[in-house]
């Protein structure tokens, strides 16, 4: 079932979303040489606990992975994309980091991730982690009144294309309001004109992610951490967006 939310509700959302963006800021900022990835799980943990926030993370238990989720990020590094456990990792110069956190706030979800790269960057993560950025800015255009759900999911293949990056379409978008992951599943491509229409009201979140040279993805042991199935590298962009009466309002979006 899909539930619209009144705009009373959507800046519910936005209190949520503004909290995620400021922590995924901090989080970025921190990722340097010589920082441990555990070390950003429990920055997160102190920020959301001092807020009153609720991770949406915390004892997940999908019909993947191995026993509830434990953390309040996921933070996946070079060919691992989503759902990466944090762990006793040391960050070295180059990597490419995933950093995903959703809450709830008063009962209301926002989901957001950002990629980052540490230290000195080759330019094709450069590359990468852009067209991840600009396919999620194009994706947010298209999610306007009137339009259909797969120009969202079109306008993310199509940018991919544009960069020669294949698309995989088992993990992709979702709704999003009272809890992290409600209807309709936000393709990563798709065709222009088909699927639901877009009404004001909608919540949804829009995650486009890429590796540099396969559609294909494994899992760790641990049953959570997703890679690329031949070790390219990753990159992960996503925003929690409203469809309004005009332009899509980007509720996670950073300063």
């Amino acid at each position: 079932m899909i539930e619209l939310k009144s705009p009373q509700e959507i800046e519910c959302m936005h209190v949520t979303g503004r909290f995620v963006a400021d922590v995924l800021t901090q989080l970025g900022d921190l990722a340097e040489v010589g920082v441990n990835l555990l070390d950003l799980e429990h920055h997160a943990r102190s920020l959301i606990k001092a807020r009153g926030a609720e991770s949406c993370y915390w004892d997940y238990a999908p019909s993947f992975g191995n026993g509830p989720f434990r953390n309040v990020l996921c933070l996946s590094v070079n060919d691992a994309v989503l759902h990466g456990l944090p762990h006793d990792y040391v960050l070295r110069d180059g990597d490419v980091v995933s950093i995903d956190m959703a809450v709830g706030i008063d009962g209301w979800v926002a989901d957001s991730a950002r990629t980052v790269i540490v230290g000195a960057a080759a330019a094709d993560d450069l590359q990468l982690v852009e067209a991840t950025e600009v396919a999620l800015e194009a994706a947010i255009e298209a999610a306007r009144p009137g339009n259909h759900l797969g120009d969202v999911s079109a306008a993310i293949g199509e940018v991919a294309g544009r960069y020669g990056y294949p698309v995989n379409l088992e993990f992709g978008g979702h709704g999003i309001g009272r809890t992290m992951h409600e209807s309709p599943h936000v393709s990563n491509n798709g065709r222009r004109g088909r699927g639901m229409k877009l009404l004001p009201g909608l919540t949804i979140a829009i995650e486009p992610w890429f590796a540099k040279t396969t559609d294909e993805i494994t899992f760790d042991e641990d049953g959570w951490t997703i890679r690329s199935a031949d070790g390219s590298r990753t990159a992960h962009s996503e925003h929690t967006v409203a469809i309004t009466d005009g332009d899509p309002l980007v509720l996670t979006r950073r300063a």
